[in-house]
């Protein structure tokens, strides 16, 4: 497996949840942007948050304060710190890796339920 998510769950409406990524050693190294996308129900796949192997980061406007993206050179994992979730953060999360020339990889998913 190449990109394997992991740390989803329920959780209640101002909760917590830390997601996973862990990426095999070349593609971790080689590319030069990875990412969380989200899709919920009935929804199109939508950019949660980015990194680029210098460590910039980018939100979509509605997780920006809530959500922090970050990535461990030593354990060759991506991160996502999912702070004050409400209900419509519920989707199916999904961690991605664009390598030069290689196009994107993606993990399997890990759904998120924020309910009450």
């Amino acid at each position: 497996v190449q990109l394997q998510a992991s740390g989803g769950g329920m959780v209640q409406p101002g909760g917590s949840l830390r997601l996973s990524c862990a990426v095999s050693g070349s593609i971790f190294r080689e590319s030069y942007l990875m990412g969380w996308y989200r899709q919920a129900p009935g929804n199109q796949r939508e950019v949660v948050a980015l990194i680029t192997n210098g460590g910039s980061t980018s939100y979509a406007d509605s997780v920006k304060g809530r959500f922090t993206i970050s990535r461990d050179n030593v354990k060759n994992t991506v991160y996502l710190q999912m702070n004050s979730l409400k209900s419509e953060d519920t989707a199916v999360y999904y961690c991605q890796a664009v390598r030069p020339g290689r196009g994107s990889y993606w993990g399997q998913g890990t759904l998120v339920t924020v309910s009450s």
